[in-house]
């Protein structure tokens, strides 16, 4: 079988010298939690043991498996083969995502300990692997399938999907690859783009410091380097602002587009970073930036200090065969020209923190994206921080993405459901704004999207009235922060409007049955009344003044949730260009 998700998995920080790791693997399930007993770890997985194929969960057909029974506890195996030129060098574990606990082991020893389901994690395996190069390499995972306070987005807890949840994902469900590394090389990279000022903020980690260390950063636009330092590094971390505009109107957007980011210029830097001591060069990084900056002023947003209309379309990242996991990488990047062949400059990634390769085609496509947390259903002190240290991992991976623009830590108030009223769960939604904005100062946060805000920098609704009632619901400020969509206030108790932009960012929900049974907020017969119907509400909120852009409920179906534009596997309901015409009035 062909290796499926053979791209590599971290384009803003890409090495050359790599193993991919998917493929076959030996993999089990533990009902009775006896692996432990038994010592899998160290004289491997029982002779029946199944075969799954790396990086889809054991529920999806493109594993191989496809159960969607509850099995908290599973385990995967294989071996460990390292190339005779790595010799003499670190490597490095990396995994794109496990669900949701994983115990990590290298010939019969713990090399460590991962919680949280949809963040990266490496290991350095190096003390652990043997002389002979042929390593075994073993996982125990649990993922507790009816835990409702564990950070799990649209992840049923039930075996049977029903109404707006969906089949789980249990075990590796992102790519795992193995690096080499020298002692001494890079260990991060961020990006944060200042076009007020024509700079680009550079921020590097190395791994230690060595005699005479250096870092040489080139920097291209349009295939030209346009930058090249070398920089002395005193430090395991190095803080630049380096000049991008100098004297150049051109490469602004007083009189055009200029060198900025934005859906119709997606303008990229390239860099290359290595890392150098006096006699050999020690690692080499590749990786990109885009000059973009996201703002609020006077109730309205601004991309690139100029005001900007989001036509967003709600995208909750499931595919047929793959669940949570795109089949290919052209998977993720065909979502976004779709949705841009409709005329949706952007994509709310709803309940998911999605895998950095969509992030990538983003970027360089075009493409805003509101990065989500999944949450948690049932609140309690655990599930806070639970959702407190993930979400701190998913800032970190993806915050130097130009197409990502906006934080949405929590959700419909799932998992703090009584925060309307609650003092304790309002501190968390507060606590979670002011943690964002405490490791992002450049991206605009919502505390709570849909209704019941406490503190935010955008009032976003959820709204699924038609369009007569959405037309009369959005004529005035007023009216839009009184309605009760779903009889939820906009505002938590004690917290009010404070004249942050108003958008509507769930809408629409029409559901039109091609092939599958299912369920949508309202429903037509044909893919004309499709189009009808989704003029009908978005013309209604374009026409108002207060609302500042929309975000449409769905790209495609999902399960039994049939209100897609597309249907599960992206074939069209209607004619897409019809509804980028409708878009495009705006």
């Amino acid at each position: 079988m062909t290796k499926k998700r053979s791209e590599y998995p971290r384009p803003q920080f890409q090495r050359d010298n790599w193993l991919n790791l998917n493929g076959e693997w030996n993999f089990t399930f533990d009902d009775e939690n006896e692996g432990m007993n038994k010592r899998w770890y160290k004289n491997g997985l029982p002779e029946e043991s199944l075969k799954i194929q790396v990086p889809f969960a054991y529920q999806c057909e493109e594993s191989g498996i496809h159960q969607t029974a509850f099995h908290d506890v599973v385990w995967y195996e294989r071996e460990l083969l390292v190339p005779d030129e790595w010799k003499g060098k670190e490597l490095y574990l990396h995994f794109g995502a496990i669900d949701y606990r994983s115990w990590v082991y290298v010939n019969g020893s713990l090399v460590g300990f991962h919680e949280g389901g949809h963040t990266s994690f490496s290991h350095n395996v190096t003390p652990y692997l043997n002389e002979s190069n042929r390593n075994d390499l073993v996982i125990r995972i649990e993922d507790p399938s009816e835990d409702e306070t564990i950070p799990r987005g649209k992840q049923y807890w039930k075996e049977q999907s029903e109404s707006i949840f969906y089949t789980r994902t249990t075990g590796i469900w992102q790519t795992v690859w193995l690096e080499p590394v020298d002692p001494v090389h890079f260990t991060s990279i961020r990006w944060t783009p200042d076009i007020d000022n024509g700079s680009i903020g550079m921020e590097l980690e190395v791994s230690r410091l060595s005699e005479n260390l250096k870092a040489e950063v080139r920097i291209s636009f349009g295939g030209k380097v346009i930058i090249q330092d070398l920089l002395s590094l005193h430090d395991t971390y190095t803080k630049r602002n380096i000049d991008l505009r100098s004297r150049f109107t051109e490469r602004s957007n007083i009189h055009g587009a200029g060198w900025y980011w934005s859906p119709e210029h997606p303008n990229l830097f390239d860099v290359e970073l290595v890392l150098k001591d006096d006699t050999s060069t020690l690692d080499t990084i590749s990786s990109y930036f885009g000059m973009r900056k996201i703002s609020i002023e006077n109730g309205k947003i601004l991309l690139n200090n100029k005001p900007y209309y989001q036509k967003l379309v709600l995208d909750q990242g499931y595919f047929p065969t793959g669940l949570l996991t795109a089949p290919s990488d052209d998977d993720l990047k065909n979502d976004i020209l779709l949705a841009k062949e409709m005329g949706f400059n952007g994509a709310r990634k709803h309940q998911k923190v999605e895998d950095p390769r969509f992030f990538y085609h983003a970027d360089k496509l075009g493409f805003l994206v509101w990065g989500e947390m999944a949450n948690a259903a049932e609140y309690s002190e655990q599930a806070a921080g639970r959702l407190t240290r993930e979400w701190i991992e998913a800032i970190k991976r993806d915050y130097s993405h130009p197409s990502l623009i906006v934080w949405v830590p929590l959700n419909e108030s799932w998992g703090i459901s009584r925060v309307e009223r609650d003092a304790q769960q309002q501190a968390h939604s507060q606590a979670m704004y002011h943690l964002t904005k405490s490791l992002d100062t450049t991206r605009p946060v919502l505390s709570n999207e849909g209704w019941e805000h406490t503190q935010s920098d955008i009032c976003g609704i959820h709204n699924y009235q038609s369009s007569t009632e959405m037309e009369k619901a959005y004529e005035t400020t007023e009216s839009a922060i009184s309605t009760e969509p779903a009889n939820r206030a906009i505002y938590a108790r004690g917290f009010s409007y404070q004249k942050e932009p108003i958008m509507i960012t769930e809408y629409g929900g029409i559901a039109y049955k091609v092939s599958a049974a299912g369920w949508g907020y309202s429903s037509v017969e044909s893919g004309e009344e499709l189009i009808e119907e989704y003029r009908n509400v978005t013309e209604a909120l374009m026409k108002s003044s207060v609302v500042q852009g929309f975000c449409y409920t769905q790209l495609t179906d999902v399960e039994q949730e049939i209100n897609g534009l597309l249907t599960y596997d992206r074939k069209p309901k209607c004619e897409l260009y019809k509804i980028k015409s409708i878009n495009d009035q705006r």
